[in-house]
């Protein structure tokens, strides 16, 4: 079975302005806590979980790329003591430039990192430095080139359109000059304003410039089709990748595959149960401290959750629903149970399908959330 491993790390230099992930203040304190924590996490769960196999591994946070040569290695060291790691697992860390080194990237490579997330948002100054990012352009280019020097193939590029006060030829600049360092991967997002972000709460008052939903169109349109020129493929609303370069990891996640979340906040989903962490800091170091999982909610699927979930998060990647794969997992005839469902939105022109699969439509990609709630059952 496959099966992800993921590690919050959460702990940044400064939260960004647009940042709702559970993330904090960097102190020496506190790091060491987390790690004493974290490892006794997986101490627990390693006793259930030792024969078990992990396709992929995600460090991500937070900034993981925070943490020191020494703490990066120990805590690699505890995975791999502890889990069944698979040979070619797909092994991801998040990073951001400002916290890396090139010491620190030839670390991560031998200990067998073979795939950096590294996070941009925007190629100009003025951007970056409105979301609140430690780091300039030229930091983040050294970096990258430094990966690849070092023998990185795999390296996703983060960035962000619709920014406040962000033009369309901002959008395109930003797009170009990635484009050229040819990463293998790009994650390319629309910016979501959160409410209890900085950006949350200067929307609240009226001093947040949002572009309109034309707009935001516009640089989403743009993005699929100069990306494709240029030899990315599109596998989900928001991922593109050169051949061969897809997320394994986040693919777990969207073909509804079981995953372990380790590190405060962290979701996991194992046989049949969501559940996830403590958020709080405090709480998860006195859990962890009296040797009890820090786990906070769970909730058994039921069929028909599980039927949902299945649906809304398959039809995020271009491949969408098979047909065949459905029915072996649920014994049900997608085209025969939602018959007048998917000929409501194929006449709208929101959805098509082959004999072998169901996908959402460029236009559908448009509406997504429209299209997921008519599969919603009450």
């Amino acid at each position: 079975m496959e099966r992800g491993l993921y590690i919050h790390v959460p702990f940044c230099v400064k939260k960004c302005n647009y940042c709702d992930f559970n993330s904090f203040k960097f102190t020496k304190e506190d790091k060491e806590k987390y790690i004493e924590s974290l490892i006794r996490e997986i101490g627990i769960y390693s006793e259930n979980l030792k024969e078990n196999c992990f396709s992929t591994i995600f460090i991500g946070g937070g900034t993981p790329t925070i943490l020191s040569i020494e703490d990066i290695s120990y805590i690699f060291k505890c995975i791999y003591d502890s889990f069944n790691i698979k040979k070619d697992a797909e092994i991801t860390i998040e990073s951001n430039p400002g916290t890396l080194t090139k010491e620190k990237l030839k670390l991560l490579y031998s200990i067998g990192v073979n795939r950096l997330s590294m996070g941009l948002q925007a190629y100009q100054k003025k951007h970056l430095d409105y979301l609140g990012r430690i780091h300039s352009y030229e930091e983040f280019e050294k970096n990258f080139k430094d990966a690849i020097d070092i023998g990185f193939e795999n390296i996703n590029v983060d960035i962000m359109f619709s920014l406040p006060n962000q033009t369309f030829d901002d959008w395109r600049e930003t797009l170009e000059n990635v484009v050229s360092l040819n990463p293998a991967h790009i994650s390319a997002y629309s910016l979501i304003i959160e409410e209890e972000t900085v950006f949350g709460k200067m929307y609240e008052k009226g001093e947040l410039n949002v572009l309109d939903e034309e707009i935001d169109l516009k640089m989403y349109h743009y993005t699929r089709d100069y990306l494709k020129t240029e030899g990315y493929n599109q596998y989900e609303i928001s991922n593109f990748s050169k051949s061969g370069y897809e997320c394994k990891h986040n693919i777990l996640y969207w073909r509804s595959k079981e995953y372990l979340g380790l590190g405060p906040g962290a979701h996991s989903y194992l046989e049949g149960v969501r559940f996830s962490n403590y958020c709080s800091l405090e709480t998860y170091f006195e859990k962890l401290n009296n040797n009890i999982l820090p786990v906070e909610d769970s909730h058994k699927l039921e069929e028909k959750d599980k039927i949902e979930e299945k649906i809304f998060m398959g039809l995020r990647m271009n491949e969408g629903i098979y047909f065949k794969e459905f029915k072996e997992e649920f014994e049900i005839d997608f085209m025969k149970e939602y018959k007048d469902i998917i000929e409501k939105l194929r006449n709208k022109n929101l959805i098509d399908y082959t004999k072998d699969r169901l996908y959402l439509t460029n236009r559908g990609i448009d509406l997504s959330n429209s299209v997921f709630v008519e599969f919603l059952k009450d």
